[in-house]
C-alpha cells in the first residue's frame, strides 16, 4: 500500500524507510527537541511528514556528512531546523576585474 506524502507514518514505516532502528528514532527523539512526532494511546507514534523530512536531515547529517549528534543538535539549533545550506562558490561574490586577475595567474602558472 502506498501511502500519500501527506499521510501520517508510524515508527516502523519511518524505520524502514530509512534503514534505521526503531530504538534509534526514539533515541535522537530525545536529542533534538524539534522532533516530536504525535503519541496516541498506548504511546504509539505518528510522524507528520514534517516530522519525517526532520529524520530524514539529521539521518543524512549523521550517516552520509559525519556529523556527530552534538554537531546536528548545534547545526540545527542555530539554523532553527534548516540543514545546513552548501556555501555558494567563494568566486561568484568576486568582482569582475579580481577574476580575471585571478585567471590571468593562472593562465601565466600553466604556461
Amino acid at each position: 500500500m502506498v501511502k500519500s506524502d501527506a499521510a501520517f507514518r508510524t515508527i516502523s514505516e519511518v524505520s524502514d524507510e530509512l534503514g534505521v532502528q526503531q530504538h534509534v528514532l526514539r533515541y535522537w527523539e530525545t536529542k533534538f527537541p524539534q522532533l516530536r512526532p504525535i503519541q496516541r494511546a498506548g504511546n504509539r507514534r505518528y510522524y507528520r511528514p514534517s516530522d519525517v523530512a526532520l529524520v530524514r536531515r539529521i539521518h543524512g547529517l549523521l550517516a552520509q556528512d559525519g556529523y556527530t549528534v552534538k554537531g546536528v543538535q548545534k547545526l540545527l539549533g542555530e539554523k532553527g531546523g534548516e540543514a545546513p545550506v552548501p556555501a555558494a562558490a567563494p568566486l561568484a561574490a568576486l568582482p569582475l576585474d579580481e577574476l580575471l586577475a585571478i585567471r590571468a595567474l593562472l593562465v601565466d602558472a600553466l604556461a
